[in-house]
């Protein structure tokens, strides 16, 4: 398997009208929005929860249920999607994004009853520890325990094939969640990854770093406030249990990543995609012109409905390799 990067992708011009309007006005609308570091996280979250955030807010599936298990740290619950026309044939864990700090597993309900019932995959939702409540390591504790119990807990979810994935801090919990099963289990049991412009480094790559202060979806300062409330202690940034990217990558199952060119985590994918490709001659990349942070949280765009189908595609493509 060969990892191309086209340059082609990353031109102004390569850029549809579509996906230009919709970031100009992405920007316009957070522009004159209040700022979140100005009040308290707990509003931020319940905003959120409301659908008065960036993303749209995603109908409540019915069907989902959500589970509690014990852990080493405490509960910790789990919402737990099922294919509703079909048997399931392996099990996704997915692990929500928000910069450690914003996010429930309760927000992506429609898009994990559709990967459920696309790909024939028992999805299950992590509802892990938030900062700065809970920082580092609550949320890679956590994840790490809702990896184990899918693997070794008493259940009725089908494990012959096991995948996860997640969007933004989502996908760096996820790339953790995987390497912390290598160290502990000495192989890792997973075999599929859905990582979606993660951040890999809290210490900022250059397109994070140099973005500045334009809000499509986030802005530099947003990413140095969330790891600010993510790592406290004086944590080392470079820790390879902090990030990733500075991890021994060696042993990984097969990864998709996702990116789009105008988003401030651009080179976050850029750099794991090809270390990851380097050790385990694995990762496929997918980059969209002009797509903002997450932009597959946008289904009216087509390149967000291009992404997700891609995703569908690989998560099938893995399963029927394994099953």
């Amino acid at each position: 398997m060969t990892l191309t990067i086209d340059p082609e992708l990353f031109l102004e011009t390569s850029i549809s009208d579509e996906t230009r309007r919709f970031n100009q006005q992405v920007i316009a609308t957070l522009q004159d929005a209040p700022d979140i570091w100005s009040m308290p996280i707990t509003t931020v979250r319940q905003n959120r929860l409301k659908g008065q955030g960036p993303f749209p807010l995603e109908a409540v599936e019915e069907t989902a249920r959500n589970l509690e298990i014990a852990t080493p740290h405490g509960k910790l619950e789990l919402r737990l999607f099922k294919p509703r026309s079909a048997v399931a044939l392996g099990s996704y864990l997915h692990i929500h994004g928000g910069g450690w700090v914003l996010g429930s597993a309760t927000a992506h309900d429609e898009r994990l009853q559709q990967i459920a019932d696309n790909c024939q995959l028992d999805c299950v939702s992590v509802e892990y520890r938030l900062a700065p409540e809970h920082p580092y390591p609550a949320g890679p504790d956590d994840c790490e325990q809702a990896a184990l119990w899918l693997l070794n807990g008493e259940h009725e979810l089908n494990t012959s094939f096991l995948s996860i994935g997640g969007e933004s801090a989502g996908a760096h919990l996820s790339a953790l969640t995987l390497i912390r099963l290598r160290n502990r289990i000495g192989s890792c049991p997973f075999h599929a990854a859905v990582l979606t412009a993660g951040v890999f480094d809290l210490g900022q790559t250059p397109s994070a770093r140099n973005w500045g202060t334009e809000k499509l979806i986030l802005a530099t300062r947003d990413m140095q406030m969330f790891a600010t409330n993510y790592v406290q202690d004086a944590h080392d940034y470079r820790n390879p249990d902090i990030s990733p990217l500075y991890s021994d990558l060696n042993g990984l199952p097969s990864a998709l990543f996702s990116v789009g060119t105008k988003d401030l985590l651009l080179d976050d994918t850029l750099q794991m995609a090809t270390l990851w490709h380097a050790r385990n001659a694995n990762a496929q990349l997918d980059v969209f012109p002009g797509g903002c942070h997450v932009f597959q949280g946008f289904p009216q765009l087509k390149i967000a409905r291009d992404s997700n189908t891609r995703i569908d595609q690989f998560l099938n493509q893995m399963r029927k390799a394994v099953t």
